[in-house]
């Protein structure tokens, strides 16, 4: 097929795709639909296993794993705050506003409410998406399956899977992907396992592995060797929390934030609220910061400020600290220093301990590839390596406009391209929950719906 042929074909519809049909692409095509009467719109979802809903934040199987943040505040849209309250209670859930629900309950929401909106206008299609090709009109979206032209693009493909553990070669005992949740089941259940990482992720993996082995033992290994801070109970003070104007450096905003915790502290409420209270201000914050300062925040400051803003369930922080108590379970500050492999184990040193020890797994958890550079996905490779896109400027994502639209190769952006969610970290930070991602989904669909209809009329 040449690069014209798919768009310059007589088309009725106008199209747009949506690449990833995780939570970013989901609400991205409820929003295009609910924004848009036009009977001749057509929303193509593409997700690899055509399956929508899931992605990797709520693709689990494991009804242990739980949301990190309170049903209250994951409501699908900004408007009716209330939305998955509702839900869960029709559906014989939990509806209490301060719960925890599983992160597998949150995918079937999120395919329900998608069910409510669809009509014939929407379209899933199983398969990757290997390439996005700009044409002389629109795009072409090239799957393992077929081509097809779209009139717009919405890249929603979430986070990557975590950066290669260097100098691990492929092995039985080396689980590369975390949320492989049948290779950690099939552990003897015995096991000692050594999971490299201590964010949420692995918070979660721990609790697949020690709940279904009640014989097993896990060492979690980072270089802080800090878990993240749990919740606590509700404060009913509320703490607005304010940050000088004139505060345009790293440190000034660090230093900010202690003075609020302190005065916090004063009045008997938790840093919490506080931290909570800095939410709906941090992408303008973070917008306000120069490159060298963002740098500055990344390597000085956000390993603190990530423990304390994305916070584990306090059932989940009781979960770990009765393994701990109960000695199956350590967490450590150091690296691997060494590693043998043994066939179907392997023998690990790290700068945690002067004793090696024998592990029947090594599992990575170090957090997901941010550099789209390093990617092994496809279409990512395809769109840098053209030119199409570009890693933001840090190296957290993709470069993007603030109202989302895809910045490619020399600055430019790339018009009627469009991306929702993690990889636009780097151009606003707070970009990874979904309180951030339905604002996100909702600016991009309306950006275009305005779009694809100037386009009708010109046509």
């Amino acid at each position: 097929m040449t690069a014209t042929s798919a768009t310059t074909a007589p088309r009725t519809r106008t199209r747009v795709a949506v690449i990833g049909g995780g939570a970013s692409g989901v609400l991205t095509a409820i929003n295009l639909l609910v924004r848009s009467d036009d009977p001749g719109l057509e929303v193509v979802i593409h997700e690899a296993s055509g399956i929508v809903g899931r992605g990797i934040a709520y693709g689990t199987n494991d009804q242990r794993h739980l949301l990190n943040v309170r049903a209250r505040h994951m409501s699908a849209f900004p408007d009716a705050p209330s939305d998955l309250l509702d839900w869960a209670r029709r559906t014989g859930r939990s509806s209490d506003p301060q719960a925890f629900l599983p992160r597998a309950d949150y995918a079937t929401y999120l395919q329900d409410r998608l069910a409510d909106v669809a009509d014939d206008r929407l379209r899933i299609r199983a398969g990757r998406v290997l390439d996005v090709v700009p044409a002389e009109v629109g795009f072409e979206v090239v799957t393992e399956r077929s081509t097809s032209y779209a009139d717009a693009v919405v890249l929603c493909h979430g986070n990557q899977p975590p950066r290669a553990l260097e100098g691990l070669p492929e092995a039985p005992w080396h689980v590369a992907n975390p949320w492989e949740l049948a290779r950690l089941r099939a552990l003897p259940a015995d096991a000692r396992v050594i999971v490299v990482g201590t964010g949420l992720t692995a918070v979660d993996t721990v609790i697949t592995l020690l709940e279904d082995g009640p014989d097993r033992h896990v060492t979690m290994l980072s270089r802080g060797g800090v878990l993240p801070k749990p919740h606590v109970g509700q404060a009913h003070t509320a703490w607005v929390t304010k940050v000088p104007a004139d505060a345009v450096t790293a440190d000034q905003v660090a230093a900010a934030v202690a003075d609020e915790c302190r005065a916090a502290a004063e009045r008997g409420v938790g840093w919490r609220a506080v931290v909570d209270g800095l939410r709906p201000l941090t992408q303008g914050l973070w917008l306000r910061l120069p490159y060298a300062e963002r740098r500055r925040f990344l390597d000085v400051h956000a390993r603190g400020w990530e423990v304390r803003r994305h916070r584990m369930a306090p059932a989940v922080a009781l979960r770990l600290q009765s393994y701990r108590y109960d000695g199956r379970l350590a967490v450590r500050a150091g690296t691997l220093q060494q590693v043998t492999d043994l066939g179907s184990r392997a023998e690990v040193r790290t700068s945690a301990h002067p004793d090696s020890v024998v592990a029947d797994a090594i599992v990575n958890c170090t957090g997901p590839l941010a550099d789209v550079r390093l990617s092994d996905d496809p279409l990512l490779r395809a769109l840098v390596a053209r030119g199409t896109a570009a890693p933001d400027p840090l190296a957290l994502g993709l470069d993007s406009t603030v109202d989302g639209r895809l910045i490619g190769a020399g600055g430019r952006v790339v018009e009627g391209l469009f991306v929702v969610g993690p990889p636009r970290k780097g151009t606003l930070w707070e970009s990874t929950a979904i309180p951030e991602i339905r604002a996100q989904a909702a600016q991009v669909a309306r950006l275009v719906v305005e779009r694809t209809s100037r386009a009708v009329v010109a046509n």
